[in-house]
Order: C-alpha cells, then sequence, then structure tokens
C-alpha cells in the first residue's frame, strides 16, 4: 500500500466540494440547534407546568433515539405519507432538532446562573418579561455557555457523515465513491480525516475567540 499524490490532485477538488456541503450543513444545522434551543429554554421557565412537561419530554424524546433512525424516518417514511423534502434539507433540519435538545440544557444551565435579583431589578424598571429575557438575561448567560455550544458545534460537525446515509454529497460520501471506483481508499478517507481535524481545530479557535470577546464586553 503506497501512498499516490498524483491520485491525491486528481480527488483533491471533489472532495472539496463535498467539504463545501459538509460545511454548509453544519453552520445551518447549528443556526437551527441554537435558535430551537433557545426556545425549548425558554418554555422550561415558564410558570405553566404543562408546557415545561411537554417540552422536557420533547427534549427527551429527542435525545433519547439515534440520530441515525431520526435521519432514516425524516427521508424515507415521510415520504410515504406524502411528506417529500431534499435530502440536504432533511440532513440539515434534523441535525438542527437533534442537537436543539442539547442546546437547550445548555442555555437552561447559562439562565439557571443568572441571579433572580435579574428578573426583579428588570421588572421594577417596567421591562416586559421577554425584553428581560433577550435583553438582560440572555447576553450574560451567553460567555459562560460558550465552550459547551462549542463542543456541540464541533460534535455535529463530525456527526455530518452520517448524511451520507441518505445520499446527500459530504466529503465522506464523496470520499467512498471515489474508493470505490479507483479501489484506492487511503487517500481519499486520509484527506477526510485530515480536513476534518482542521477544520475542528479552526472551529475551537473561533470559539476561544469568541467567549473572550463576549467576556470583554460584559
Amino acid at each position: 500500500m503506497t501512498w499516490n499524490w498524483t491520485l491525491v490532485w486528481h480527488i483533491l477538488p471533489m472532495i472539496l466540494r463535498g467539504t463545501v456541503i459538509t460545511v454548509e450543513a453544519t453552520v445551518l444545522g447549528m443556526l437551527l440547534a441554537l435558535l430551537l434551543g433557545l426556545i425549548w429554554a425558554g418554555l422550561l421557565f415558564l410558570p405553566n407546568r404543562f408546557i415545561f412537561w411537554l417540552v422536557r419530554l420533547i427534549i427527551e424524546f429527542i435525545r433519547d433515539t439515534p440520530l441515525l433512525i431520526q435521519l432514516f424516518f425524516c427521508y424515507y417514511v415521510l415520504p410515504e405519507i406524502g411528506v417529500t423534502i431534499p435530502a440536504l434539507v432533511t440532513g440539515i433540519t434534523v441535525l438542527g432538532i437533534n442537537y436543539s435538545a442539547y442546546t437547550a440544557e445548555v442555555y437552561r444551565a447559562g439562565l439557571q446562573n443568572i441571579p433572580v435579583g435579574q428578573w426583579n431589578a428588570a421588572k421594577a424598571l417596567n421591562f416586559t418579561p421577554w425584553q428581560t429575557f433577550i435583553r438582560i438575561i440572555v447576553p450574560q448567560a451567553l460567555p459562560p455557555i460558550v465552550p459547551a455550544m462549542g463542543n456541540n458545534l464541533i460534535a455535529m460537525f463530525k456527526d455530518t457523515p452520517l448524511l451520507s446515509t441518505i445520499t446527500v454529497m459530504e466529503m465522506l460520501n464523496r470520499a467512498m465513491i471515489i474508493g470505490d471506483k479507483s479501489f484506492h481508499y487511503l487517500e481519499p478517507l486520509t484527506l477526510v480525516g485530515v480536513l476534518f481535524l482542521l477544520m475542528s481545530l479552526l472551529a475551537s479557535g473561533l470559539i476561544g475567540i469568541t467567549q473572550r470577546k463576549l467576556l470583554v464586553r460584559r
């Protein structure tokens, strides 16, 4: 088994096109997870016990079922009832919903660390509950939870190869197709591994910079 540089330069553009899909799925999936997770966390702080337990049930269901099964269900089962969604959109949506359950718990931990006096002071200043939550509580809760959110981002990035099971042409799927056609798996799979490592390190660095900037602004 020898390393073939000629093959590497030939397949690199194809792998990079798959990398674009991988990054797109991760970024859009994480944005959805952050937004939906914040909604879940906000609903958990409402005094209504029915809403609280309903949201807890939804979060636990999402966390306790495998991501792969969720992908299969949305891509292969939903069309049987007339709901057909493109593969990439399905992948992004399922990744976002799945990780929203984890981001919700991270948000909740951060929000619980905010003293109750912050809420009382905002109420005394005639802030609405929504204004208090968005303009006072959330900005204070964000800096401590950035590392945990970063871990979720990197975990989601490493979960994107699962999208190949629903025909999304992300970089691992392209690498396997190249290997099947050329009978050379060493080069494409090594390239994919290196790209995953480099982008994970880049994401970790950006997360650290973001946290420092948020802490300075507090």
